[in-house]
């Protein structure tokens, strides 16, 4: 059985277009502490069955901690692993401007968070033109967990079990997959699809030779 995590926001076949009819799905909050969302995962979703969890972005930690003392496989889109990667230039460049953007926000400025974030997220400059409509967006990933501080680290993980897709359009996931591939994952990049690397017409031929290998 081969179970694939969604959010909320995007769930099913629309987080995961190339998954079989008979996949099962998921859904995990992105606003929820990683190791509360882990524990979701494996009383819910996991079970003697599951052969491998595919999962995106930043619940790719809550899907790591979940299954990182068993066999299962972990096929991940763009893992949002920044604990591994600490000192990496282009991590700690994109940890330092969230961390200031953040105090912005403890200051009670959403409009000052919204100005480094839309840039850095979402590509473009906040625009107050824009802002009313954009407002509830911001305080929506306001709330997101930070992908990093989960203690998370490449030695913990069952890394041969592990394929790791990326775009190839952002260094700092290419820098993660960098150390998953040194810990022993493998690593393929199906570009044209940005942080979705999952809607590539390969995906599903690249996840299946990997768990099928």
């Amino acid at each position: 059985m081969r179970l694939h995590i969604h959010s909320p926001g995007r769930s099913g076949p629309r987080a995961w277009p190339s998954a079989p009819g008979d996949a099962r799905f998921i859904a995990l909050r992105a606003d929820e502490p990683a190791r509360d969302a882990a524990s979701e995962l494996a009383k819910v979703g996991l079970d003697d069955s599951t052969e491998a969890v595919f999962a995106h972005s930043y619940l790719a930690i809550p899907a790591a901690l979940a299954v990182r003392e068993s066999s299962v496989a972990l096929v991940l889109v763009e893992p949002a692993f920044y604990d591994i990667a600490r000192g990496h230039r282009d991590i700690e460049s994109h940890i330092s401007t969230i961390e200031h953007a953040r105090l912005q926000l403890a200051a009670g400025d959403l409009w000052g968070y919204w100005t480094a974030i839309r840039p850095l997220m979402f590509g473009g400059p906040a625009q107050e033109v824009t802002w009313e409509e954009e407002r509830a967006a911001a305080a929506e990933f306001a709330r997101r967990t930070l992908p990093w501080g989960h203690g998370l680290r490449a030695e913990h993980l069952n890394a041969p079990r592990i394929l790791v897709v990326t775009g190839g359009w952002n260094d700092e996931y290419e820098a993660i997959a960098g150390r998953l591939v040194d810990a022993g994952a493998s690593h393929v990049v199906l570009p044209g699809h940005g942080h979705r690397a999952q809607d590539h017409p390969r995906f599903a031929e690249v996840a299946s030779a990997f768990l099928d290998r």
